[in-house]
Parts: structure tokens; C-alpha cells; sequence
């Protein structure tokens, strides 16, 4: 651990600022060169996705190193700002590397490595250009995190929805067309308000940069504020839309139970991508100072991410479906996320921010362990699995002697028999899913829950209705989503004992196993991973190093650039 803080500290007085472009122009880069190799060089597109993936995640974990530690050039609270065209804010694009935009990029970084890694088993050949999409999601998803632009939001937006309109139909099939037409029309209709909802702030402000946005919201009359609530109302519900919230929420579990495996583990982050985006608006453009307008629209809020959390909590108990179970684990961690920014506590943001991670991990997980799961349960019928491992059939004949042995429902001793390697491997990772899911002790979906739960209950303010409603639905859907795990595994695990024994490649298992151990370090790693989130939460509930970093930030002077003329 200590030579890869080392490797990452060299890697950051070498590349910084210019390292916070790197997680958008790689995956850039590296989908132009898969679509220059053709469909006929499948095997080397698929290594260079691996080797562009852990390249990405090593620059992510730099970045997220960088705004944390001390000597590398930044330090706590350090806020890298690049100004892709070398036009200073408001006029200009800028990045800006945060602690909450670098720790959006480096779950980006650890589900996409995954991902990819899994599609190389079979996936990635169930249809065409499906690296060169991945790579071009994840370019929309990186840049949707680091930028400070309102527009350039919208234009990465685009780049990763046109991409998850291809990976969603990626391996075809009627049930993949059909939620594909409902999740196009949603997302279209969702960028058309967004485009309205930004021409609105525009004219009302002049400006679309983040930072600015806020100061300039705080400024306005108050006969203006009217037409900018209701901007913010309308880019509110695209953003809801793109989160699968309550009531716009129909198309996500049909679509993401559509799609292959590792699409689906990528389309985890679209909704956190929602999520982000309430979250960095919602605290930048209504923060306390903003006047009048301070925290706008934050009962709705609420009341939305209750209802969504509600929505997937009955949506979950009432499925059999595996594929579904994990579409509304989705949509349970989205309410449970709105819901808790909502209630405006930096408190309950740390904890919600912990929980983001957990969650995100674990559904990724879930959906690439449901295909190797369904894979195994509809191979047919076989050997049973004592045979396959080499022990002869009992028969009860046989043990007459014994007074007291324990037998199934086939005479077969049930102590004794060695559990396959496979079979033990979907078992206990999916048992961990179910912790993980439930948020139940030891693992960190019950750290993230506990830390929303304390931060709630002891802060400084007394409880309101709503505060209770959160907490009685949190725990309630804990409750549902374990009922509905157990229930499931059950059926999978105890049932139907004669079965194939699963066939299970590396690059399968591989992924999964690495998405549960981080998870695992999430748990053992509480105690920093939770003084990262609530410094995050602080900084989100006062803008004003964000506001300053991004206007501090200075223009690079040009080859004809007269030093005195950068100076001014």
C-alpha cells in the first residue's frame, strides 16, 4: 500500500493539473483507436479496454490522493481547477477536482475496471462496438463528475446517454429493443427539459458556471426569483428522471434487467449520476447564503426520495425475479440518497456519501453475480454434485446400522459432503450481497445506514415528521430487502439439488470478488473513508472554497503571451 501512495505521489508532481483532463481524454482516446481497429481485432480491443481501465483508475485514485494528503503538491481541502481553453471563469470551461467530483470518478474507475474485465469472458462479442461504447460512457460519466460548467453538464450528459443507448441494446433480443425505445424517449424528453431548464438560469443570470450561478442567484431581485425556481423545478426533473426517482422511476428496472450483465453494472453509476448532480447544484446554487432562495425546494426533496425509497422497497419484497432484484436495490439506494440530502444535514451527507459507495459497489456486484447465477440454474439437469466431486451413491440399506444420521431427502449424508468450489464461491458471495444490500452488520451497507441514522439522531436541530419517515423507511426496506435476498437464495441455493456444477471462468470471478473486497476495505477502512466524507459534506455545505478555487484559478500563458499582460 505504502509504494502505491508512493507511485501516486510521483504520478502527481508530474501530471498535475493537467491530470484532472486525463479521465476524460483517455477513455477518449482509447474508443477512437478501438473504432480505427475494426470489429475484426476483437481480442486486442478487449486488452486495451483492461489496460485503459486501470490506467483511468490509477489517475482517479491519484486525483483522489492529491485532494487529501498532504506533500503532493495539494493537502486537505485542495481543489484542482483546469481550464481546458486557458479562459478564466465565468467566461471559460474549467474542471474542477474536489473531494466529492474525485470521489465520483474513483468509483467510476473501480465499477467500469471491473466491468470491462467481466465483459471479456463472452459479452463483449454478443454484439458490436461494445468496448468503444464502454469507453465513451465513461468519458460522460467522468466529465459529468469534473465539470463546473452547466452546458458542458449537458454535453457530457449526451455523450453518455447516446453511449448507454448502444450498450443497453448491445446482445439484441426483443426485451432488450422494447425497454430500450422506453429508456430512450425517457432520457430524450429528460435532456429536453435539462435544455430548458438551463436557458431559463441563463437568462435570468448570464451565466452557467457553477460557481458563479450561486453568487449570482443570491444577487437577484426578488421579483426574478420566481422565474429561477421554476428553472430549477424543471432541470430538478430532468435530473429526477436520470435518477429513476418517484414518479419518473417506470423505466429503469425493465431496462436495467434488460441488459447484459456488465452494462448493467456500469448503469449502477447512471443513477448516482442524478444523484451527483442534485447534490452539486442543490448546494452550490441554493446554499445557505443564497438569500431567499436558501435551500429551495428541500420538502420536495424529501418527499421524493421517501417516496422513491418506498417505491423500491415494495418493488423488491414483491419481485421473483433476479434481475429485478437488483433493479430495485437501485432504486432503494437512490431514495435512500435524495432523501438524505434532502434533509440538509452535513451530518446525514457523510454517512449518505459512505452509503453511496457501499451500495454502488454491491449492486455492480449483484448484477455481474446474477448472470453467472441464472447461467448455472438454466444449464439443465446433470450429475449431482456429491457425484461430480467422486463419492458413491449411500443408500439407506446401508446405514440401517447408524441410529442417528442425518439424511436428505434422496438418503444421501448430508455432513460430510464437500461443497464445490463453484457452488461455495456463488453461495458466499451472494450471502455477501445480501449483507451488503440489507445493510446489515459487519459489512459497510450497515456502517453507511448506522452513520446516516447517528447523524440524524444527534444533531443539534429536534426531529421532524420527516426525519422520523426516514428513518422508519430505512430500516423498513433493510428489512423488505433481506426477506426478499433470503427468500431468493433459498430458492437458488437449497432447492433442486441435481444440478450442473457452474462453470466459472477467472475473468468472471475475478470482478466480483474484487467489487466485494472493496467493499470488505470499505469496512475495514470506516474511520478515514468517513473523515473523507465529512469534510466532503462540510465543503458541499459551504461553497466557498469551491467559489473561490474555480475564480482563483489563472490562465497559463501562451508562447506570445507578454508576462505583464498574464499578470493582469
Amino acid at each position: 500500500m505504502m509504494r502505491l501512495f508512493s507511485f501516486l505521489d510521483r504520478l502527481l508532481d508530474f501530471g498535475m493539473p493537467h491530470l484532472v483532463a486525463v479521465p476524460i481524454l483517455l477513455p477518449l482516446l482509447t474508443a477512437a483507436l478501438m473504432l480505427l481497429m475494426g470489429e475484426q481485432r476483437r481480442r486486442a480491443k478487449s486488452f486495451l479496454s483492461v489496460v485503459s481501465g486501470l490506467l483511468g483508475l490509477i489517475a482517479a485514485l491519484a486525483l483522489l490522493r492529491w485532494v487529501n494528503a498532504a506533500g503532493t503538491g495539494g493537502g486537505p481541502g485542495s481543489i484542482g481547477v483546469y481550464l481546458p481553453g486557458n479562459w478564466r471563469a465565468p467566461f471559460g470551461i474549467v474542471l474542477v477536482a474536489d473531494r466529492l467530483s474525485t470521489l465520483m470518478v474513483a468509483l467510476t474507475g473501480v465499477v467500469a475496471f471491473c466491468a470491462s474485465i467481466y465483459s471479456t469472458s463472452r459479452w463483449d462479442r454478443a454484439g458490436v462496438h461494445f468496448h468503444p461504447l464502454l469507453q465513451l460512457q465513461l468519458m460522460g460519466l467522468n466529465g459529468a463528475f469534473l465539470t463546473g460548467d452547466l452546458f458542458n453538464l449537458f454535453v457530457f450528459f449526451e455523450v453518455m446517454l447516446a453511449a448507454s443507448y448502444g450498450l443497453l441494446l448491445h446482445g439484441s433480443g426483443r426485451l432488450r429493443v422494447q425497454a430500450g425505445l422506453h429508456y430512450v424517449a425517457i432520457n430524450l424528453a429528460a435532456s429536453s427539459l435539462f435544455l430548458v431548464g438551463a436557458a431559463l438560469l441563463y437568462g435570468m443570470t448570464g451565466t452557467l458556471n457553477m460557481a458563479d450561478l450561486g453568487l449570482r442567484i443570491a444577487q437577484l431581485p426578488e421579483a426574478d426569483r420566481g422565474l429561477v425556481h421554476a428553472a430549477a423545478a424543471i432541470l430538478a426533473t430532468a435530473f429526477f428522471a436520470k435518477a429513476g426517482a418517484w414518479p419518473l422511476n417506470f423505466w429503469l428496472v425493465p431496462a436495467y434487467s434488460a441488459a447484459v450483465s456488465p452494462v448493467g453494472a456500469v448503469f449502477a453509476l447512471l443513477t448516482k449520476l442524478g444523484v451527483y448532480t442534485v447534490l452539486r447544484l442543490w448546494s452550490l446554487l441554493f446554499a445557505p447564503d443564497a438569500g431567499s432562495s436558501a435551500l429551495f425546494g428541500q420538502g420536495v426533496l424529501v418527499a421524493v426520495g421517501l417516496a422513491t425509497l418506498f417505491c423500491g422497497a415494495l418493488g423488491i419484497v414483491g419481485t421473483q425475479r433476479l434481475s429485478n432484484l437488483a433493479g430495485f436495490s437501485v432504486l432503494v439506494s437512490a431514495g435512500t440518497l435524495l432523501a438524505a440530502i434532502g434533509l440538509g444535514q452535513p451530518a446525514v451527507w457523510a454517512g449518505a456519501l459512505y452509503y453511496l459507495l457501499s451500495s454502488t459497489l454491491a449492486v455492480s456486484a449483484f448484477f455481474l453475480l446474477i448472470d453467472m447465477i441464472e447461467r448455472w440454474r438454466n444449464a439443465g439437469l446433470s450429475i449431482a454434485p456429491h457425484e461430480a466431486a467422486g463419492d458413491a451413491p449411500f443408500l439407506a440399506e446401508d446405514l440401517r446400522h447408524l441410529d442417528d444420521v442425518n439424511l436428505d431427502d434422496d438418503a444421501q449424508a448430508l455432513y460430510g459432503r464437500a461443497i464445490p468450489a463453484g457452488i461455495a464461491f456463488l453461495g458466499l458471495s451472494f450471502l455477501g450481497c445480501t449483507l451488503l444490500l440489507a445493510g446489515l452488520p459487519p459489512l459497510s451497507g450497515f456502517v453507511g445506514k448506522f452513520a446516516m441514522l447517528s447523524g440524524l439522531l444527534g444533531g443539534a436541530r429536534g426531529l421532524t415528521p420527516a426525519d422520523w419517515a426516514f428513518t422508519a423507511l430505512l430500516l423498513v426496506s433493510g428489512f423488505l430487502t433481506l426477506i426478499a435476498l433470503s427468500r431468493t437464495g433459498i430458492r437458488h441455493f437449497w432447492t433442486q439439488p441435481h444440478q450442473t456444477l457452474p462453470a466459472l471462468r477467472a475473468l468472471e470471478v475475478l470482478p466480483v470478488a474484487a467489487l466485494l473486497a472493496a467493499c470488505l476495505a470499505l469496512t475495514l477502512m470506516a474511520e478515514p473513508v468517513m473523515q473523507h466524507a465529512s469534510a466532503t459534506a462540510q465543503g458541499l455545505r459551504s461553497p466557498s472554497a469551491y467559489r473561490e478555487a474555480v475564480f482563483g484559478a489563472r490562465q497559463r500563458p501562451g508562447p506570445t503571451t507578454p508576462a505583464g499582460e498574464q499578470a493582469r
